[in-house]
């Protein structure tokens, strides 16, 4: 069976910014979208013009400074917006003008006062006008998650025959579960007529942590695109996050599919959208968080010095990591302290280690974390009684005398 390629959608610069706090000026997302090129998102949403002279201004740039990937710009289902991003996007190799409208009783009913049949109309319309200034034009059904389905084929159907390239099924509210939203994407592709012409896309929050396996449902089901942001950043509690579905796909092979990722440059590209917009990466974060390589339980400890795979599913190498973190805490056992004075240059023989270890964990017992700089001074604490120790330190080629307790 052939691989699937998934393409993936970055709106880090659009829907990631809509984040309070979070603020990046022109020059931060131009450096930022050179980055995400290099990783090899296929499309990156560099803004929504209409929404500020800065973000025009960005698009702009955007489009300038990258020559491969898609750029994408966001509108309302408005003649202005779609126009004044129609004109933001005249610098791009590759333009791409993301266009839509609510689609769900809660929008149509209380954010328009409208109507399904004015909606349809609406949504057909700001397509024919997006194709006036691009070919490449997606359309977005905004809280498609809450949409009634059959409704949901009617608007696809319409927008597809006016000559959307891409159609968003987004679940605007975080509110599906993944089955839900699987069999959604599956509706739509058994009943919508032209579908086959489109590219399919999933876009979720992440209000009940369900994004990235709304998404993972999503791909499963017959959508080719995942939209989604680094570090999962986005409004509320985010969106899908970009390096989740990423290694999902890569780590998972009886899924056939692919991306086009590099995926050695997830973490420098997360480490940069941190510095950038000020947002902190939570420590248990999944793929990039300081704790997802990171080990303090001894048996664990142990587990991963003898073969990695026993306690890490993920090669921290793959995403540019050079390797796990053994945390010295009051948990740890010998293995993990030995590992770690050898990591130093310090090869200890059993009752050395035994003796080191007892000290340790005095140590330990008063602080959160174990050090570099205190295990050289633990084994200088073993200076007690002045018992004679010979530490052999290889890196440097000599011995250390050191007296121990």
């Amino acid at each position: 069976m052939e691989n699937k390629r998934v393409q993936i959608f970055d709106t880090t610069l659009r829907d990631g910014e809509q984040v309070p706090g979070c603020k990046l000026n022109t020059k931060e997302k131009v450096i930022i979208a050179k980055k995400l090129e290099d990783l090899g998102v296929d499309v990156i949403e560099a803004g929504f013009p209409i929404s500020s002279p800065g973000d025009y201004q960005s698009v702009q740039e955007i489009c300038k400074s990258v020559s491969k990937t898609v750029v994408c710009a966001l509108s309302r289902a408005v003649e202005k917006d779609i126009k004044i991003a129609g004109e933001a996007l005249k610098y791009a190799n590759n333009p791409r003008i993301h266009t839509g409208i609510g689609t769900s009783n809660y929008h149509i009913l209380y954010k328009f006062n409208s109507t399904k049949e004015k909606i349809i109309e609406r949504a057909i319309l700001s397509v024919k006008y997006a194709k006036k200034f691009v070919e490449d034009v997606e359309f977005y059904a905004e809280d498609a998650g809450r949409t009634e389905n059959c409704f949901l084929a009617k608007v696809c159907e319409s927008v597809i025959k006016y000559g959307a390239t891409v159609i968003n099924i987004p679940d605007t509210t975080g509110y599906c579960l993944p089955e839900e939203y699987g069999e959604k994407i599956r509706f739509l592709k058994e009943n919508v007529k032209g579908i086959h012409k489109v590219t399919l896309s999933t876009h979720c929050h992440n209000d009940l942590g369900l994004a990235t396996a709304n998404s993972l449902f999503g791909i499963m089901n017959g959508a080719q695109q995942v939209e989604c942001t680094i570090n999962g950043i986005g409004e509320r509690a985010g969106n899908t996050s970009l390096e989740e579905i990423v290694m999902i796909i890569k780590q998972n092979s009886h899924l056939n599919m692919f991306t086009n990722i590099n995926t050695k440059l997830i973490s420098s590209t997360s480490r940069l959208v941190s510095e950038c917009t000020g947002m902190n990466i939570q420590a248990n974060k999944a793929i990039v968080g300081v704790n997802a390589f990171s080990h303090s339980s001894g048996i664990h400890q142990d587990g991963v010095i003898k073969k990695r795979e026993t306690y890490e599913s993920i090669n921290p190498e793959d995403i540019g990591i050079n390797n796990s973190s053994i945390i010295l805490t009051a948990r740890s056992g010998r293995a993990a302290l030995n590992y770690r004075y050898k990591k130093l240059g310090f090869f200890l023989n059993k009752n050395s280690l035994n003796l080191v270890y007892s000290i340790f964990l005095k140590h330990a017992d008063k602080k959160k974390e174990i050090t570099d700089k205190e295990l050289k001074i633990i084994l200088e604490k073993a200076n007690l009684n002045n018992k004679m120790l010979y530490i052999s330190d290889r890196r440097n080629c000599n011995h250390k005398k050191i007296n121990v307790m």
